[in-house]
């Protein structure tokens, strides 16, 4: 794109259907909560390193709101990745540390991909990452003089999340691509996506781990809550009834689900600063539960 005349004012975009000129993905919001390490996320993680290691293709499967999505982009360093590819050729930062580490390419296929796209989004999905990791161990990305990054060799593993909008010729493409490499493949999708892949003997043939990924326990789900009203500026007392009735009401309405509960204690905040409250009560998480829509 070339530089922007001084006397343009940048209107043509306002009358002119361009769509998202950049691919870039937007910044990350500052008030982004942080990933909490439950035992759902470092069984993920021993379950990709496994694949990684043993360069099979694995599935990973579990309801909708988890967490599958965000254990995986941890484990590849997918928002490190995009916040540093952001700035583009002028980025003089170093390539995240945890990108080099997990040598992993995080890839989610849009609802209407044919096998001609994958065809040429995953190489150049996975290319990025042996470049990365080849520019960070050489100084430079020479291709003639370092072989291994010529066909994504530094690239350890794929992951491909909501793997359920593959169609049959998309999971024969994405098959192909794995016979003509040596990296590990997780599909991420919903339950019952094992059962589907079943249906295609030479793809079922390479799958050599899955993983069941669980709602949160009564543990777990305490300990994602003791963080939530650490956020608020609170403390969980557990022998104060009024702490222990609003978490009982917590794991009723969201039944461990991780994504609920995000999205209650949103509505928890909003309710709390509206009435200047100071605590949370069973009263304001029902409430809060009252301007949701929840799925049965």
């Amino acid at each position: 794109m070339t530089a922007k005349d001084e006397n343009d004012d940048g209107r043509r975009f306002l009358f002119n259907n361009l769509g998202e000129i950049s691919a870039a993905p937007p910044p990350v919001p500052s008030d982004t909560p942080a990933l909490l390490i439950t035992k759902e996320h470092r069984r993920f993680t021993e379950f990709a390193t496994a694949v990684r290691t043993n360069r099979h293709i694995g599935v990973c499967y579990g309801p909708p709101g988890v967490g599958k999505t965000l254990s995986a982009r941890a484990y590849a360093g997918a928002t490190e990745w995009e916040q540093w590819q952001r700035t583009g050729q002028t980025n003089t930062e170093p390539i995240p540390a945890r990108v080099l580490e997990a040598r992993t390419a995080f890839w989610t296929p849009t609802v209407t991909i044919s096998p001609r796209e994958i065809d040429r989004q995953l190489p150049r999905t996975c290319q990025r990452i042996s470049w990365a990791v080849e520019y960070a161990r050489d100084g430079n990305i020479d291709v003639f003089e370092h072989r291994d990054s010529r066909a994504s060799g530094l690239t350890e593993l794929l992951i491909v999340d909501e793997a359920d909008r593959l169609k049959p010729p998309a999971l024969e493409q994405v098959r192909d691509y794995y016979d003509r490499h040596t990296m590990g493949v997780i599909l991420i999708g919903m339950p019952g996506i094992e059962k589907r892949l079943a249906r295609y003997p030479q793809l079922y043939s390479r799958i050599g781990f899955a993983h069941h990924y669980r709602t949160l326990s009564t543990e777990e789900l305490t300990f994602v809550l003791a963080n939530r009203w650490q956020e608020l500026g609170l403390t969980i007392d557990p022998h104060d009834f009024t702490d222990a009735e609003a978490i009982a009401a917590v794991a009723r309405i969201t039944n461990g689900n991780f994504r609920l509960i995000q999205r209650l204690f949103t509505q928890i905040t909003r309710i709390r600063d509206i009435n200047q409250l100071h605590s949370i009560t069973k009263e304001v998480v029902e409430t809060a539960r009252e301007t949701l829509l929840i799925g049965t």
